[in-house]
């Protein structure tokens, strides 16, 4: 899979970070687990789009 900019912020007005790449939004308690759930969403992605 090629390199992808993922870019994690902190959510305003909420507890948590949020992580953006490619379309794909995902959230969590840390910038870990954001990054984590972000890993996992391209995962997806990528195995759908094999098909």
């Amino acid at each position: 899979m090629a390199q992808k900019k993922i870019a994690i912020f902190k959510i305003k007005n909420r507890s948590g970070y949020a992580a953006i790449c490619s379309e794909h939004l995902t959230e969590g308690k840390s910038k870990a687990e954001a990054l984590a759930r972000m890993a996992k969403a391209l995962k997806r992605t990528a195995k759908r789009n094999k098909r």
